[in-house]
């Protein structure tokens, strides 16, 4: 249960995108005494680990695993002087996907790694606290 005398609605403040053109604003939410935090918290931790070990391959966090991969790929022969390099932005991906494909996409991830349980927990339990998280997600702005 949350602690009622340290729980607050989250904060909602905006970071400029000093990079981009026209400067647009990253909202951010500060949820650090938020009544879902502590549900939020144990699913990260259960979750994470099975994330980083099936993603890993595929998943750059910053600019030095950008180096580290790149040279990985060089080492194979993958990159050639034709190779094409790209990036996107994605814009308002929280507000992209809804609740419920975001949580069909978690069980779907669980499924095709073979995950009925996690930790003892039954996937659908998990996908009832995630829900929890999605639903209850209210802030204070101004």
């Amino acid at each position: 249960m949350p602690d009622r005398t340290n729980c607050e609605l989250t904060h909602l403040y905006f970071n400029p995108k000093t990079h981009k053109d026209g400067i647009p604003v990253r909202p951010i939410e500060s949820n650090i005494h938020a009544s879902t935090t502590k549900i939020s918290k144990f699913l990260d931790k259960i979750l994470r680990p099975i994330f980083d070990d099936k993603c890993k391959d595929t998943t750059i966090i910053d600019g030095a695993s950008l180096i580290t991969e790149l040279s990985k790929y060089n080492k194979k022969g993958l990159l050639k002087p034709t190779t094409l390099f790209c990036t996107f932005g994605i814009r308002n991906l929280y507000t992209m996907l809804r609740q419920e494909e975001t949580l069909d996409i978690l069980m779907t991830f669980l499924h095709v790694h073979g995950y009925r349980k996690v930790k003892g927990i039954s996937i659908d339990t998990i996908k009832k606290l995630a829900s929890i998280i999605l639903k209850n997600n209210v802030f204070a702005y101004g």
